[in-house]
């Protein structure tokens, strides 16, 4: 489990706010999958999502000489883009579930068959997540990012304490258990290999 978040943010944010676009580029290459999946977990379009990166972006911009914990960016940025996700919600833009899991196809499948099997796979997770509380989509789709937010990222996309995180992510995948086994498709993801 990562506590902390990685030091180099103070000193990007700093330099940033000074014009450093070296130090900027670096701070939107480390906490742009953080922004997508805050944005997209609350199933908003991949238009609407990409406004709501842009949006938290050009807050951050705003307000970067003025940022108090530049070493607490990640949450910074995170509660920003879930405020934002809200503004656009409640503007009225619908959302829209999606298939869209960002999943790469493998390029080395053995054969038909078993890319069969993976789409199969995939659209029952999706079919499943889908039925899953926008919270839980949300929590499970920052879990999954490679590099992985820390805790303190998540909770403050989420608005929930860092010790809640592991029992919600607990009762989130026995969610998600329940619904594969209620489709009858808990038997095809499990034995995904």
């Amino acid at each position: 489990m990562r506590s902390h978040v990685p030091p180099s943010d103070a000193r990007s944010v700093a330099a940033a706010a000074r014009g450093d676009e070296a130090e900027w580029n670096r701070l939107v290459a480390r906490h742009s999958s953080l922004l997508w999946a805050v944005a997209r977990g609350h199933r908003l379009s991949r238009a609407d999502a990409a406004d709501v990166v842009q949006a938290t972006w050009l807050r951050l911009v705003e307000h970067l000489a003025e940022i108090r914990n530049p070493d607490r960016i990640g949450a910074w940025l995170a509660t920003t883009a879930r405020r934002e996700a809200l503004a656009t919600i409640r503007r009225g833009e619908r959302c829209e579930p999606s298939e869209d899991l960002d999943v790469v196809p493998d390029a080395h499948a053995p054969g038909p068959d078993a890319e069969l099997l993976r789409g199969e796979r995939r659209s029952a997770i999706a079919t499943a997540l889908r039925r899953l509380p926008a919270r839980d989509l949300v929590l499970l789709r920052l879990l999954t990012l490679d590099p992985m937010p820390s805790y303190e990222e998540i909770g403050a996309a989420l608005a929930m304490p860092i010790g809640s995180i592991g029992p919600t992510r607990a009762r989130a995948l026995e969610r998600l258990r329940r619904e594969l086994h209620r489709a009858g498709t808990l038997e095809l993801v499990a034995t995904a290999g």
